[in-house]
């Protein structure tokens, strides 16, 4: 019979080519779990993501539906799915999807955390997750600048240069900036739904006013302008996770309190 599932995932995207499988046949996200659940299903699923993360950005609660013929219980195919999957992606919980759910149009909110080291050194430890700003950087007034861009605005400005979206307004529930110079960094932002590019694009224009290049106060006229140009450069994707997916129903927990993910020593197919 077959099966809706939803999955919650963690991956570290930095040898992925994003989430959605390419034409040119690169490593994907959805590519590699599509294969798994192939494998342990003895089936060809359906595999549909809540969002497109960009080559080079990483997951802690990214939501996927999958639709499958297999008679595998949820935590049974959480299981399978662990042993088969590739050491930078992980089944962080599962379940069985509620009728005519769907993982993207379904989704209320969404929450990006954007890391940056901002020491003096490089950190080989945080490389693959944080972007490196070695300058000191005013976090104080970052968080300042941070404000004007909650609630619903026009972020054409913040958009990806060549995006062929033409509604550009959004709506942010929050934008946070924490942490101390010379150390660790990070801007969390929620919001009902983003542009391309548009959360690093917001994280380098916030950039430019910790290193003092632009004013604190300088964020409001930059939306009302709405003109790319004007803003400040693409932040690397290294420094950028999708920490959670939200919807009505309360789905999922938070992926941070999440337990491990499910092991099973035995051979998934068995």
């Amino acid at each position: 019979m077959t099966t809706h599932f939803r999955l919650v995932l963690e991956y570290d995207g930095s040898e992925f080519a994003g989430w959605q499988v390419q034409a040119g046949g690169e490593r994907t996200v959805q590519g590699v779990l599509a294969e798994a659940v192939r494998r342990a299903c003895g089936a060809e699923p359906e595999v549909v993501g809540a969002g497109r993360t960009d080559a080079g950005v990483h997951a802690l609660g990214q939501v996927a539906g999958v639709r499958v013929e297999t008679r595998l219980a949820p935590p049974e195919l959480a299981r399978a799915l662990n042993a088969l999957l590739p050491p930078d992606v992980a089944v962080r919980a599962a379940e069985a999807a509620p009728a005519g759910w769907h993982p993207r149009f379904d989704a209320r909110a969404k929450r990006y955390r954007y890391a940056i080291w901002n020491g003096r050194a490089r950190s080989p430890v945080r490389a693959r997750f944080a972007y490196w700003v070695p300058r000191p950087l005013d976090v104080g007034a970052m968080a300042t600048a941070a404000p004007a861009l909650v609630g619903c605005r026009d972020f054409r400005c913040f958009q990806a240069s060549g995006s062929g979206v033409e509604q550009t307004v959004r709506t942010l529930a929050s934008v946070s900036v924490e942490g101390r110079a010379g150390g660790d960094v990070r801007v969390e932002v929620e919001g009902d739904g983003f542009l391309r590019h548009m959360v690093r694009n917001l994280v380098g224009t916030l950039l430019q006013v910790g290193l003092g290049e632009r004013p604190a106060d300088s964020l409001a006229g930059l939306l009302e302008a709405r003109d790319r140009r004007l803003a400040g450069p693409t932040a690397p994707a290294c420094g950028l996770t999708l920490v959670a997916v939200r919807y009505d129903e309360g789905f999922p927990r938070n992926p941070e309190e999440l337990p491990p993910p499910a092991l099973d020593a035995a051979d998934p197919l068995g």
